[in-house]
């Protein structure tokens, strides 16, 4: 990886920034995986405790690693507690995306989670997050509060209703459109049907309204550039088991018989 490429603690700038930031899901506990894509230069990843077998051991590494390799490491958490947001962030992660946020007052509540001076986030700098010690309380406090990201998954049809206030919560860095589960509630036959873009859509233009930056999934180019049209400005693409199954696939295609 070129030296060139920004540090993972620059990511929150760079996402408030609106640049072209690329992504991916990391759901194997292994730090091979995030190593792998923090070498060939992946602007952040997202480690994914709500569907993977995560625990904390195994997290733990995996965000090491992703610091290590100049990737921004990011939790999404299984659900809105604020002890699994400080555990992960004493620990080095580089923010937090949260699953199922469907009002302002729970968006309030994780933004509270991470945040030292606006917030609620119970001190320590004896952690990876604080140099096991050697950050004071105040430079502390500062690094976290300017670096930390924190993501809402709007993901749920009952979050369409509050999606104008979501939006405007103060502190809150970014929403992520869970097309998956939207898709799922609809009974839509994929993430980029019409039926699923009818609700997606609302919420871009309520997001691009209040100048919140927007993290889309998406299955391919085009329509991450239509996407990107909508206002979404990051990205993330597949997950390292879905990399590692493409190439599987690609590879037995590739060597298929006959060989002659």
């Amino acid at each position: 990886m070129s030296g060139e490429h920004p540090s993972f603690r620059e990511f929150r700038k760079r996402l408030v920034a609106r640049e072209h930031l690329m992504g991916t899901f990391v759901k194997t506990p292994t730090t091979h995986a995030t190593e792998i894509l923090g070498s060939i230069g992946f602007d952040f990843v997202v480690f994914d405790q709500e569907h993977a077998p995560l625990d904390a051991g195994a997290l733990d590494m995996m965000i090491l690693a992703a610091r290590a390799s100049n990737v921004a490491g990011i939790v999404r958490v299984p659900e809105a507690s604020p002890s699994m947001i400080q555990t992960v962030l004493d620990c080095g992660a580089a923010g937090v995306l949260v699953p199922h946020v469907t009002n302002a007052e729970l968006a309030s509540k994780i933004v509270g989670a991470c945040r030292y001076r606006a917030g609620s986030r119970g001190f320590a700098n004896t952690t990876r997050a604080g140099g096991f010690g050697a950050t004071s309380f105040g430079a502390h406090k500062d690094a976290q509060d300017s670096e930390i990201v924190c993501v809402a998954m709007i993901e749920d049809i009952e979050a369409l209703d509050h999606i104008d206030e979501i939006v405007r919560v103060e502190g809150l860095d970014a929403i992520f459109i869970g097309r998956g589960d939207l898709t799922a509630a609809l009974d839509a036959p994929s993430m980029v049907s019409a039926e699923t873009m009818a609700v997606a859509g609302p919420i871009m233009a309520a997001a691009k309204k209040a100048d919140m930056p927007v993290i889309m999934l998406c299955p391919n180019r085009a329509d991450a550039r239509k996407m990107a049209g909508l206002g979404a400005s990051a990205f993330m693409v597949a997950s390292d088991h879905g990399f590692m199954r493409q190439a599987a696939l690609a590879a037995l295609d590739e060597f298929k018989p006959p060989l002659d």
